[in-house]
């Protein structure tokens, strides 16, 4: 029960004049900081505007942020500064002093210091990550701040942890728990998801987000979050993995750059007494069904983060910029409906959606969980949802690491041979409209020659000045040009005559004039130092047929590099 006088050394602040105590619903609460706590959000007001109420046991108004309100009875008040008014109604006389006042002063100054210093730590930590990493000192302080920070976001944490994610695209109502990060603000461009849990052996998490930040720019981590799954039941480990990750990845926790968070297992199906599909052993069964869920759980919760969603595992390393890589491809199928794009052939790898379908996607995980392998199920969607080829993208974004298995820790060191870690060899294919007279053959469409795709455009027999053209969305200084023609299963297919021209002067979906810059050589051309080959820079490429042929005509790649922008 708190004093009914302040001490010497704490300042009066005394309440309003005559405020009422009249008879109010029962409240309760508990002391805190030795003054007198506030109820539940209500603060000191003018005469007339709140009231100071008291039921069997007495409440008063709450500063906000200060915790619970005290439970008082109608004796703590002193006795003498109680006097009835004319009906009755015992009231406070002016002048009587609060101590809770003082609490509430203290949390607000105190409060206000914590965002000061946690402010203070932030800027500090982007700093020092702008200084040479040599200099010995600079590692000390460095550290010294990743340790305030990491504290910083302990404190965050133990105030958020158990805190549950309300979102409208939460169509699986599964309660998250933030274990580090906060969801960004804006709507990003892509989210990178990935779930990870307790291995026997080797552990590549950290190696994974590693790669992930160092092969980004400053300018494509601003377009996108990386969100984690710690979807292992062990909180302990979940606990630890926390701590290493804020430790080291605290700048981009702090940026918004990275997010952690956990479905807790009661959201789980049973486990137990699965189908056993494929004769697979009972373990196995439990782990993929698991699995499935854990990616369904991490679905749901990245829908409405970003445009599109990236799905990799916890044991890979990235290529440089495969961020503009992805946008590049994107571009190039601007108009083109794709329900799933691969970066990689292995497994869960790099796989790409629109992340309006995911929440369709993990009722579809949810549903099946159960029946067979995630990779598997991935298949079904993507056909359900009328995607019935592949397309995959080379080289590949991502490259396999792990050595062991999550699951029991069994040996796995499958590598992805088309993996190309440095992307600057490889083309960059501006954003272009593809236009052409030449007959196509069923779903072998045009798009498929210029998007580094494992397919090709492929058409019926081409005649004397049938054209194959592209049209830039922007004019492009294209420095050199690369055209293959024909394939490993049909070498007859290829251009037997034909020449590579650039245009100029664009309108609608053609350039009004063209000028040659070389001719096919057994079906392919290979031309560089181009950046001089047109008076303006080139707003179109056309391949025109000099000779008609018997043959049909498959385009397998075209491959343009421009000059960067300076």
């Amino acid at each position: 029960m708190p004093s009914s006088s302040p001490s010497s050394s704490e300042a009066d602040v005394a309440t309003p004049p005559t405020l009422p105590l009249e008879g109010c619903s029962r409240g309760g609460g508990r002391r805190r900081g030795g003054g007198w706590a506030l109820l539940g959000g209500s603060r000191l007001a003018p005469p007339g505007k709140q009231r100071v109420c008291f039921g069997a046991l007495g409440w008063v108004p709450r500063w906000r942020g200060c915790g619970r309100p005290a439970r008082l009875s109608r004796e703590a008040f002193p006795a003498d500064r109680l006097s009835p008014d004319a009906c009755g109604v015992p009231r406070l006389q002016q002048g009587t002093v609060f101590p809770s006042l003082r609490i509430a002063m203290r949390c607000f100054l105190r409060r206000s210091l914590t965002v000061g210093i946690s402010l203070l730590v932030f800027l500090l930590i982007i700093n020092l990550y702008s200084w040479p990493q040599e200099d010995s000192a600079m590692k000390e302080v460095q550290r010294w701040a990743q340790d305030i920070g990491l504290h910083q976001l302990h404190a965050d944490q133990n105030r958020h942890s158990l805190q549950r994610l309300s979102n409208a695209t939460n169509f699986l109502n599964v309660s998250y728990h933030y274990l580090a990060g906060t969801p960004p603000l804006q709507k990003k461009f892509l989210t990178v998801g990935l779930c990870s849990v307790k291995r026997k052996r080797e552990n590549y998490l950290m190696e994974t987000l590693k790669s992930v930040f160092e092969q980004s720019t400053q300018e494509e981590l601003r377009k996108m979050v990386v969100v984690v799954h710690l979807a292992d039941p062990d909180q302990e480990w979940n606990a630890q993995m926390v701590e290493q990750v804020a430790k080291r990845f605290a700048p981009h926790l702090l940026l918004g750059h990275l997010l952690l968070i956990h479905a807790p297992s009661e959201y789980y199906p049973s486990l137990e007494d699965l189908k056993r599909n494929f004769n697979d052993a009972e373990d196995r069964v439990q782990f993929r069904s698991k699995q499935n869920v854990d990616y369904a759980y991490l679905m749901n919760f990245a829908a409405n983060l970003s445009t599109y969603f990236l799905m990799i595992e916890d044991d890979v390393r990235c290529s440089k910029s495969f961020f503009t890589a992805i946008q590049k491809r994107l571009a190039s199928l601007k108009d083109t409906s794709w329900v799933t794009l691969e970066f990689s052939k292995l497994g869960y790898i790099g796989k790409l959606y629109h992340s309006r379908d995911l929440p369709q996607l993990a009722r579809f995980l949810m549903l099946f969980y159960q029946e067979m392998p995630c990779d598997w199920l991935l298949v079904h969607f993507r056909l359900l949802l009328t995607q019935k080829e592949v397309i995959r993208f080379k080289p590949s974004l991502f490259q396999h690491i792990g050595h062991y298995s999550s699951f029991q820790g069994t040996a796995n060191r499958l590598k992805d041979e088309d993996f190309e870690e440095d992307l600057s060899r490889f083309p960059d294919n501006p954003p272009a409209d593809l236009v052409t007279d030449i007959v196509t053959f069923e779903n072998y469409l045009p798009y498929k020659a210029y998007s580094n795709m494992a397919d090709y455009f492929w058409g019926k027999a081409p005649t004397a000045g049938s054209y194959f053209t592209l049209v830039f969305k922007q004019a492009a200084p294209i420095v050199r040009i690369q055209i293959h023609t024909g394939s490993e299963h049909h070498q007859d297919d290829y251009l037997r005559a034909g020449l590579v021209e650039l245009g100029t002067e664009k309108s609608k979906q053609h350039c009004i004039k063209y000028t040659p810059i070389g001719r096919f050589e057994n079906g392919h051309f290979d031309r560089g130092n181009l950046e001089n080959s047109t008076a303006s820079v080139p707003e179109c490429m056309r391949i025109m047929v000099t000779e008609g042929q018997s043959e049909w005509l498959i385009i397998s790649s075209i491959s343009i590099w421009t000059k960067p922008r300076s």
